[in-house]
Formats: structure tokens, C-alpha cells, sequence
């Protein structure tokens, strides 16, 4: 179960955590098509700190763009609604959800004049893939399920109803006894995990896949500037399964996912089989920024 933090927003006011409640007909529920984002407010000696909060508010709207979804609020008015849900809940450190969705109204696959609707909730999670596999590395495995095709579900938009293809890898890596999912796209090449980017290091070289059938991740990014910072030289370039096999290290990134190692993929131990060099050290940058101890970075923080 989430955590019960005290009010959530919607649609411009705050509103108990128990009694924030949407139609059962409410449009998004029955089809899919919403866009949401995830966002991190971590704690720092300063008090409470939101990552790339302007990056992530962009990301909104641009998927809200893609799928003609008009919100009914500006860029400042969410980033001012984010920052002030922290505040009213007085949580020091937590993960962030602003949903926007198609509301109650017209049924069918056209919502016609459906309002649409904004809702920000937040709550405390920790590593999402463990403090333990944060520590030692995740066990992945490849998916039998494939990535959407870029015509098919356009991969620049943070949507509800894309994460059913998550939902399936995800619980096939589990029952597998795995950790986490390794998706590939259409051609057979690898693209993203479940819900993360994927980076791996060969040769002392940095490389993640293209922004081809993959979501525009803002850690991914982070991360890329943060190598390229500290002389590591990345590459966007497509790669296949077998060389994440044989890669020296492996992690995913992602805002619930943070910097991840990967162990093993499909029963092969990547390099010794421990996180390595660049991967720790690339993670210990990461969270040195986020909770406030980098000042080269703090123009991604967002005091509170």
C-alpha cells in the first residue's frame, strides 16, 4: 500500500487523501489515454529539494501536446501546484505524481467535450528496485514482449495505457525469479527496461540506446551530462542483447529507478558480476547532486 500523506491536488484545490475520488466513468479509466509523470523531491540539509522540476513539467505538456490534450493550466500553475502539494503535506522526502485525464462525460473512443482534469499526489518510496540493488545490482531478464512500434504508440509521450506493455514484461521478469524486465524494439534491438533507460559500459565507453523507440528519460539525460562532465566518453548508439551480455558494466536509470546496476542479464553475470567503476561513481555523483551536496548542479534542484 501507498503511504497516506494528508491532500492531494485537484483540479486546483486540495482535497483529503480519502476522498480524492474520480467517476467510475471517467474516460482515461476505460481507454487509456492520459499522460502522468514521475518526480522526485528528495531531502537535503536545506530542506526538501524537487529534481529537474521544470524538465519534467515540459515532458507533461509535451506528451499532453502529442495526443491534442489541452491542459487547462499553464506551466508555472503546475510547477506552483507541485511545489506547494510538498509543502502542505510537510514531507520531507518523496516521489511525485501529477496525472492529467480525460474526465467523466462522452463514452466511446472520442471524448468529444470531456473536461480534462489534473490531479497531483504525492507520497514517501524508496528504491524502487530495492536499497539492496541499489547496493549490489538487479537480475534482469529479456521479455518475450517487444516494445510498441514508434506508429504505434509514439514513444515521446509519458501515457497511461503504454505501461500495460510494461505491466507484462514486468510480471514475466518476477515470475521468472528476476528483478526487473529488458524490452527490445521492433527490430530486435535492445530499447529500454520496463520502466527505466538502460546504459551500458564497454571499453571504458558509455552507451545508451537512441531516442528511437524509447521515452526521452530526464535521468538519462542527467547521467549523460554528468559523464560527459567527468571525461567518460557516451555513445547513443542501437546495441543488442548479446553485447549488454558481454558488456563490462550495466545499469538502468530512471526517476524511480534512480541509478541502478544490473548483476545479470538472462542468467549471464555482467563484467565480475557487481556494480563497476564508472557505474559507482556515476551513481555516487547522482545522489551527491540530488541531495544537495553538488552546487555545480543546483540549478536542478527546486528548493521548496
Amino acid at each position: 500500500m501507498i503511504p497516506k500523506t494528508k491532500k492531494i491536488w485537484m483540479d486546483g484545490k486540495f482535497v483529503d487523501w480519502d476522498n480524492a475520488n474520480v467517476h467510475i466513468l471517467t474516460h482515461t479509466l476505460h481507454y487509456g489515454l492520459g499522460v502522468f509523470e514521475g518526480i522526485r523531491c528528495y531531502e537535503t540539509k536545506e530542506g526538501p529539494a524537487i529534481f529537474r522540476l521544470d524538465e519534467h513539467i515540459e515532458r507533461l505538456f509535451n506528451s499532453a501536446h502529442i495526443f491534442l490534450i489541452e491542459i487547462p493550466y499553464s506551466q508555472k500553475e503546475i510547477k506552483n501546484a507541485i511545489i506547494e502539494t510538498v509543502r502542505v503535506n510537510k514531507i520531507k522526502e518523496c516521489y511525485i505524481r501529477p496525472i492529467v485525464y480525460i474526465g467523466y462525460g462522452a463514452m466511446g473512443l472520442y471524448p468529444k467535450e470531456n473536461p480534462i482534469n489534473v490531479a497531483i499526489a504525492v507520497w514517501s518510496w524508496g528504491a524502487y528496485l530495492g536499497d539492496k540493488g541499489l547496493k549490489e545490482g538487479i537480475g534482469v531478464k529479456t521479455s518475450s514482449f517487444i516494445r510498441n512500434h514508434v506508429n504505434a504508440n509514439m514513444t515521446r509521450g509519458k501515457v497511461c495505457g503504454y505501461y500495460i506493455n510494461s505491466q507484462l514484461a514486468k510480471k514475466e521478469a518476477i515470475s521468472c525469479g528476476f528483478d526487473e524486465a529488458l524490452l527490445l524494439d521492433t527490430e530486435g534491438y535492445v530499447s529500454e527496461g520496463s520502466g527505466e533507460n538502460i546504459f551500458i559500459v564497454r571499453n571504458g565507453i558509455l552507451k545508451t540506446t537512441p531516442l528511437t523507440s524509447i521515452l526521452e528519460g530526464i535521468t538519462r539525460n542527467s547521467i549523460i551530462e554528468i559523464a560527459q562532465d567527468e571525461g567518460v566518453k557516451v555513445s547513443e548508439e542501437r546495441f543488442t542483447r548479446d553485447e549488454v551480455y558481454i558488456s563490462d558494466e550495466s545499469f538502468f536509470t530512471g526517476t524511480a529507478a534512480e541509478v541502478t546496476p544490473i548483476r545479470e542479464v538472462d542468467g549471464r553475470s555482467i563484467g565480475n558480476g557487481k556494480p563497476g567503476k564508472i557505474t559507482k561513481k556515476l551513481q555516487s555523483i547522482f545522489f551527491d547532486i540530488v541531495r544537495g551536496k553538488n552546487k555545480k548542479y543546483e540549478s536542478w534542484l527546486t528548493r521548496i
